[in-house]
């Protein structure tokens, strides 16, 4: 049963969604959806001021979640709008969304930097989510995942190294091996960039990809993926990686060392030499939610701009800053540009529901090329709008934009998906 002919075409969360996706959600979706834009656009976008406040003033002495987005993360809990973004094929873990019902939602919390987390939908926690939901067994899940389910702690993603080239994973050398003193422990050597700041108090552990058999003739069956408890003795942080100077506290990324570190073999997921067989499980939906987020956030950057077209208290030359020729052409590429990516990443998702992932990939790498890239510039162009004071914290269109730039390299850089989505559609025509 769809709720397409019953949608309200008055309310503001369906405004930019295309007629063809109306027609294919929910009642359950229809509600989930207004609930969500109610929740950013009256819990969230407000509060703006008053977390970055807290934000600068908790890290003076210590990384950790502002108190007002936790308070928020239990409100958005007990109102039904927790880890919306488990997909149906998760059957009672997940609220009941399809991925093409949860995009519409994850555009609409992109519209706040933290919004996501107020409703347990940020990364890389829903990555991890999803990863430890699907392959984890049941002592794993009761012992990783509830808690990260629950809100309880949050967890990192540890793959990208700087002495390789990582966006070839079958490169990735941090080495772990069982350790030759104890068969029930393993140890693990390496170095590591990104993967969510130890300093973070809330943060509870690591999904570490790391070499196992480097002889291996397969090199697909070369890397395994384990938990390390961010505890774990031997496992450090060099120092936090700024991003375009920013340190994005109290989340952050960081440079990390595995020195003889020993983790439990318990701690192994699904089985040695299957981290690559984990790694596409997990890197489809992750990048749809990135994208369809950067959308919102775009569309924000977009409100922002049409604010400025239209204040009467700015006229240069007598005139609307939104008067003039170059700018209505500039805000009719904008909205024409933002509608046109959306539609492709509505497109990669329902391909996700219909075929599943692994013939989406060719939908889903032209996502990750597209979107980041037009958003950035896109959100350049409103920064145009508000000429020198664009560039200053006056607004959030400076951090909007280096977000956007951040996504172009996040899951790996332009050219690793572009190979990935010729390689995907060569196989897939191959095939028809």
């Amino acid at each position: 049963m769809t709720a397409g002919s019953s949608i309200d075409p008055n309310h503001p969360a369906f405004a930019h969604i295309p007629v063809w996706v109306q027609e294919k959600l929910s009642p359950k979706a229809v509600q989930t959806i207004q609930k969500v834009h109610d929740w950013v656009e009256n819990e969230c976008i407000p509060a703006e001021p008053i977390v970055k406040a807290q934000i600068e003033q908790d890290k003076k002495t210590e990384w950790k979640t502002p108190k007002l987005i936790t308070e928020l993360r239990e409100k958005a809990k007990k109102e039904g709008l927790f880890n919306l973004f488990l997909p149906k094929s998760f059957g009672h873990l997940s609220p009941g969304l399809t991925n093409l019902e949860y995009s519409c939602c994850a555009d609409i919390m992109g519209k706040c930097y933290w919004a996501a987390q107020t409703m347990n939908c940020h990364a890389p926690d829903t990555g991890n989510m999803e990863l430890l939901a699907k392959y984890c067994n049941e002592e794993q899940k009761k012992k990783w995942l509830q808690p990260l389910l629950n809100g309880e702690t949050f967890s990192a993603y540890s793959m990208t190294e700087p002495d390789v080239a990582s966006s070839d994973a079958t490169n990735i050398s941090c080495r772990v091996e069982q350790d030759p003193s104890d068969p029930n422990m393993l140890v693990i050597n390496g170095r590591k960039l990104y993967g969510n700041c130890k300093w973070n108090a809330e943060l509870g552990f690591y999904i570490l990809m790391a070499c196992s058999d480097s002889n291996n003739p397969n090199p697909w069956s070369r890397h395994t993926m384990v938990i390390v408890p961010k505890d774990t003795p031997g496992f450090r942080m060099v120092r936090n990686l700024t991003i375009m100077g920013y340190d994005h506290a109290p989340e952050g990324h960081g440079e990390y060392l595995y020195t003889n570190a020993r983790v439990p073999k318990e701690n192994i997921i699904l089985g040695m030499g299957r981290a690559f067989e984990i790694a596409q499980g997990r890197l489809g939906p992750g990048r749809i939610h990135h994208c369809m987020r950067l959308l919102g956030q775009t569309e924000r950057a977009y409100e922002l701009a049409l604010l400025r077209a239209t204040d009467p208290a700015k006229k240069p030359r007598g005139k609307l800053i939104g008067a003039f020729d170059s700018n209505i052409e500039r805000l009719a590429h904008i909205r024409m540009t933002l509608d046109s990516l959306r539609g492709v990443v509505l497109n990669a998702a329902h391909t996700m529901d219909v075929r599943g992932n692994k013939a989406g990939k060719y939908a889903i790498a032209q996502c990750k090329v597209l979107v980041p890239a037009q958003c950035a510039e896109l959100i350049d162009e409103c920064m145009q709008m508000y000429g020198g004071q664009g560039l200053t914290q006056h607004t959030p269109l400076p951090e909007m934009w280096t977000y956007a730039r951040f996504v172009r390299i996040a899951d790996g850089p332009d050219a690793a998906h572009r190979h990935q989505g010729e390689i995907s559609r060569t196989l897939w025509e191959m095939g028809n």
